[in-house]
Parts: structure tokens; C-alpha cells; sequence
């Protein structure tokens, strides 16, 4: 399913509570870029956001207690549409094999470097919404 972004939609990233540099990646990647980042503190607040707000991507560090692979699961069963990016470290292959058939659009290894998570919501964002907003 290929979507536009209109220019005058806010892009939404939600993203899980995470135990690196949100505020980092706030500052580097997301608000140059005009993009509201939303982080949600655990999997009640997640759906709550996913509910009220229009999210084109979320961004879920599988190692956060509040945030792991169930997580995803409950993504995928009621907005499926909603792309995903896991941040893992030192993913295990098992891991890798049970997140990627939850359809996610890529893992990222931490801790995370921002040339690479701005790569993949690149290619995400070519790929689902013709938006070359993170282009390098």
C-alpha cells in the first residue's frame, strides 16, 4: 500500500521509551526536518497515540522493558498498515526471524547510529509515502 504525504500533513513518528538519545535523534533528525516525534512511555500509551494521532512510522526499541516484541504483535493485529523499525542490540537470529515476519520494515543495531536509522526511514519513506524527506 503506497500513500502520499501531502504537504500539509505533520509527519508522526511514535517511538517507545528507549534507553538512548531520543532527544539526540529529536534534535538531529526529526526537527529539522519539521517531524513530530512522540514517544510513548509503554505498550497502553503506544495504542493510545495509535488511536488519536495519524502515525506514518513507529520506532520501537525491543530492549525497553515496556517495549519488546509483544509490542509489535499488538501493532500489527490492529494497525498492520503502520510501518515498523525495531532497535535491538546484538539481535539474535530467532529475534530477527520473529520480528520479520511481523512484517517490520527493518532493525537497526544499537546502540544506534543516526546515519544509519536516517538510511532506513529514507528508504521507508521513498517506498511508502513517495517522500524523499530524509534524503540524505
Amino acid at each position: 500500500m503506497v500513500a502520499h504525504i501531502d504537504q500539509l500533513d505533520r509527519i508522526n513518528i511514535l517511538a517507545s521509551q528507549a534507553d538512548w538519545a531520543w532527544p539526540l535523534a529529536q534534535q538531529n533528525l526529526f526537527q529539522p526536518r519539521g517531524i513530530n516525534l512522540l514517544v510513548a512511555r509503554d505498550v497502553h500509551e503506544f495504542v493510545n497515540v495509535l488511536k488519536q494521532q495519524r502515525i506514518h512510522t513507529a520506532i520501537i526499541d525491543i530492549d525497553y522493558p515496556n517495549a519488546n516484541v509483544a509490542m509489535l504483535k499488538v501493532i500489527r493485529m490492529d494497525y498492520p498498515h503502520v510501518p515498523c523499525i525495531a532497535l535491538k542490540s546484538k539481535p539474535q537470529r530467532e529475534l530477527l526471524t520473529e520480528v520479520l515476519e511481523l512484517d517490520i520494515f527493518g532493525v537497526v543495531d544499537k546502540p544506534v547510529d543516526l546515519n544509519i536509522l536516517q538510511q532506513l526511514l529514507n528508504r521507508l519513506f521513498i517506498k511508502k509515502y513517495h517522500s524523499n524527506i530524509f534524503n540524505l
